[in-house]
């Protein structure tokens, strides 16, 4: 496990970082997605955050609370469904009328229920949320993480680590049995991402896993579960939480394959992470709450699924829900 003192040793020098870094947090108006844009705007120089979510009452206490932090920094609250990909194309195309570059994507959104609801573009909600909705925003904004001078960073919440078997005959996950789901999406987040890190090798790729943390959407999870259950989960703090997902937006432990100025200084203590692939500074990490790397099980596991062309098959099906959902609304 990465110790505490040394990830707010990293994150104490992001300040070091050029003035005028601009981040995205998608979901970001509670939780983890809140505690960590609060966090980049404690530590960096003159920041502009965007940061979309449904709360406007939500927004408009967390940029009255990061303007008294940073009075310095640009805080820009867009109000969005991005459950839906159509709406994703809207705020994207929003920011980019705006930004040239921009040197940070946080994705945490989410949604407590594990029921097979659809969207009305006909995805599974919960897929929808944490896969298809997160990938089209990497895939639209691209072009301006590439062209960032330095700090090219996109981390997903979700499963990293947690990656399990994959049924590449359900892919959107409608019909995975319950205990299956979490090592099914956890794998299709990963992959997915494999195949977009091998378009850009300038870009760093995280997908986390946070631990068991006290936001709203776990304690909705939570109240189902049993006091024994309960007894059993290890929690990390918020506040903690927060420390650690701004250690992995910015810290160059996890560089881009094509490295360059890429994060705050390395820490002496530690070596740079090894990838999903299994080789060190890959550009794609798969990350527990502790701040390391799957273990080899997991890697082995990616690794079979690659062998067998998972990571083309599952872009290509990305690519025809894309094409699908994007045809509709141009028919409609």
């Amino acid at each position: 496990m990465v110790s505490l003192s040394i990830i707010r040793s990293s994150n104490s020098h992001i300040s070091a970082l050029a003035p005028g870094l601009v981040a995205i947090f998608v979901g970001a108006t509670s939780g983890i997605g809140e505690i960590t844009l609060k966090k980049f705007a404690e530590y960096a120089q003159q920041p502009r955050i965007y940061f979309i979510g449904r709360s406007q009452d939500a927004a408009d206490r967390i940029t009255a609370e990061c303007k008294v932090t940073n009075p310095a920094g640009e805080y820009i609250f867009l109000r969005r469904d991005v459950s839906l990909i159509n709406s994703v194309d809207e705020v994207c195309d929003e920011i980019m009328a705006k930004e040239k570059v921009v040197n940070l994507l946080f994705l945490s959104v989410g949604v407590p229920s594990l029921d097979r609801s659809q969207t009305p573009e006909n995805l599974h909600l919960l897929a929808a949320l944490n896969y298809y909705s997160r990938l089209r925003f990497i895939t639209n904004l691209l072009p301006l993480l590439k062209h960032a001078p330095f700090l090219r960073r996109i981390v997903t919440v979700g499963g990293g680590t947690q990656e399990g078997p994959l049924d590449q005959s359900d892919f959107p996950a409608l019909r995975v049995p319950l205990p299956d789901l979490r090592g099914h999406l956890s794998t299709l987040i990963t992959l997915g991402l494999e195949a977009v890190a091998r378009t850009v090798p300038e870009v760093g790729f995280v997908h986390d896993f946070p631990g068991t943390v006290k936001t709203p959407l776990t304690r909705a999870v939570l109240s189902n579960m049993s006091e024994e259950q309960l007894s059993a989960l290890t929690f990390v703090p918020l506040e903690e939480s927060g420390e650690r997902h701004l250690y992995l937006a910015t810290s160059a432990r996890f560089p881009a394959f094509k490295k360059g100025r890429d994060g705050v200084q390395l820490e002496k203590e530690l070596d740079v992470a090894i990838g999903t692939t299994g080789e060190s500074g890959s550009g794609m990490y798969s990350l527990g709450f502790d701040c390391e790397s799957a273990s080899p099980s997991v890697q082995e596991l990616l690794a079979t699924l690659r062998e067998k062309g998972m990571v083309e098959e599952i872009w290509r099906h990305t690519q025809d829900e894309f094409k699908r959902i994007t045809q509709l609304d141009k028919e409609l």
